[in-house]
């Protein structure tokens, strides 16, 4: 044995270890250089590197250099694919010796590491070391390149591909490339169907334990994860700490091209595709590209027809859960959209913000031909196309094309004679939402557009901006055999009858 080797050795019984029994703020590695403490190992050796340390021991395949020969011989794992620890339970196999401990563990439901603040137990070291950060706030991995801190090593590799552009895990099946192995994996299960972990209740696979824990859930109804500020609970703890954000108003994700913050990373992801123009979700039944895939998925449901998304309380179907969940709030009456200037309350966060932009007059999309503002992208394109006249929508049944999606979907029951809306005081169906809503207004009494000129209140937004034209004198509607003005078709075409027919 070399005295380095010998050194190291003897180290590992004098020196202190890190461990499940370490007390929290202990920081035992001690960098010589610049005095920087860590409580684990692996991150002190390294910032031992950033230093410049020799790394005496060279892979002949790549030239990646290391401080320990017991490194080296593990990276040419990678290139040779020896795997010399094999799982005697199912058979998987693996290059590092770590890897296959914590792998036996899912098997034995072992979980030797224990948090002492939470009490939560974990079966891998470095898990269990990354949860300890929750509780401390301590990230000791920075990027070079921003900045910005991570409390794991794989989060700050993962988030240096964003700068590099790096995608190592490609699909050999449709040529796509991911970022981390993670996503990788997942996208492979739509590939072959198949993952270790497959949900006993609706056969469901999945490619990591987790994964299929958060599942689970999903038939369980378990909501482990609680929300201290409004009780909200969650299944998963991501989704929490995500929904934290909304109380604490942080906003991490910022677009470098306009300053839009984002709470959620996705959002992020699918606001900056809006200035790249990148649309990578390509729908293979009519080759219609989109940059987001909730809305991807959506569209693929126009051709198929499913609506997985069923009410409990009418039986309803719908495409997304987002339609699903504000659906369910016309039975609970929730509207947990509030407006702070005028206290009308909303259903949907699309009509909230619609709404605010009556008081602001501004929005993030504006037209550059009218001017007309707009909260969200897909508006602010179907508005484009009044200008520019395009109709893309076009009806299978009699060809009339439409500018919006959903209105060639409306259209379509004028051929199919399907009424949704149906009416429980009377039984009566429509076909449009609108006028669903303004007949239900006939058993209510409620009339919510009230005249600021005399106070005058109507239930259908038509019969008051009629209205609104008689203290404004304006006249839409013109004879064309004498050119007599009218606020409203019906007197329009008594005139015509009295006047101007035989």
């Amino acid at each position: 044995m070399s005295r380095s080797s010998f050194n190291r050795h003897v180290r590992s019984h004098t020196a202190p270890k890190p461990s499940r029994y370490q007390e929290y703020g202990k920081k035992p590695y001690k960098c010589k250089v610049c005095g920087k403490a860590f409580s684990y190992l692996q991150p002190f050796q390294k910032h031992e590197s950033n230093h410049g340390i020799e790394k005496s021991y060279k892979c002949k395949e790549c030239g990646k250099s290391f401080r320990y020969r017991q490194s080296v011989r593990k990276h040419e794992r990678t290139h040779t694919g020896e795997k010399p620890y094999q799982c005697k339970q199912c058979g998987k196999a693996f290059r590092y010796h770590q890897t296959f401990q914590t792998h036996e563990r899912t098997h034995t439901g072992e979980k030797p590491y224990e948090c002492k603040q939470c009490g939560k137990a974990l079966s891998c070291p470095s898990s269990f070391r990354s949860h300890e950060r929750t509780h401390t706030g301590e990230k000791p991995y920075e990027c070079k390149k921003c900045s910005k801190a991570f409390s794991c090593p794989s989060s700050l590799r993962k988030h240096e591909r964003t700068h590099t552009g790096e995608k190592p895990y490609d699909c050999k099946e449709c040529g796509k490339a991911f970022i981390s192995l993670g996503s990788f994996q997942r996208h492979m299960i739509t590939h072959t169907g198949v993952g270790p972990y497959k949900c006993k209740e609706c056969g469901k696979a999945f490619n990591c334990p987790s994964s299929y824990r958060i599942h689970e859930r999903s038939h369980t109804g378990e909501k482990p994860y609680e929300c201290k500020q409004c009780g909200r609970a969650f299944s998963c703890s991501s989704s929490f700490r995500t929904h934290e954000r909304t109380h604490t108003g942080e906003k991490p994700y910022q677009c470098k091209e306009c300053g839009k913050a984002f709470h959620w990373l996705t959002t992020f992801q699918v606001h900056v595709r809006t200035h790249t123009g990148e649309k990578p979700y390509i729908c293979k039944q009519c080759g219609k590209a989109l940059s987001c895939p909730t809305s991807f998925r959506r569209h693929e449901r126009t051709h198929t027809a499913e609506k997985p998304y069923e009410c409990k309380q009418c039986g309803k179907t719908f495409s997304s859960p987002l339609g699903l969940q504000i659906h369910e709030r016309t039975h609970t009456g929730e509207k947990p959209y509030k407006c702070e200037k005028c206290g009308k309350a909303f259903v949907s966060l699309t009509s909230f913000r619609r709404h605010m932009m009556t008081h602001t007059g501004d929005g993030p999309y504006k037209c550059k031909e009218c001017g007309k503002a707009f909260n969200c992208p897909s508006s602010f394109r179907i508005h484009e196309r009044t200008h520019t006249g395009e109709k893309p929508y076009e009806c299978k049944i009699c060809g009339k094309a439409f500018s919006c999606s959903s209105y060639v979907q409306v259209h379509e029951r004028t051929h199919t004679g399907e009424k949704p809306y149906e009416c429980k005081e009377c039984g009566k169906a429509f076909i449009y939402r609108t006028t669903f809503r303004g007949h239900m207004r006939m058993h209510t009494g409620e009339k919510p557009y009230k005249c600021k000129d005399c106070g005058k209140a109507f239930s259908r937004p038509s019969s008051y901006r009629s209205h609104e034209r008689i203290h404004t004198g304006e006249k839409l509607l013109e004879c064309k055999h004498c050119g007599r003005a009218f606020n409203w078709p019906t007197s329009l075409h008594k005139h015509v009858m009295r006047m101007h027919t035989g």
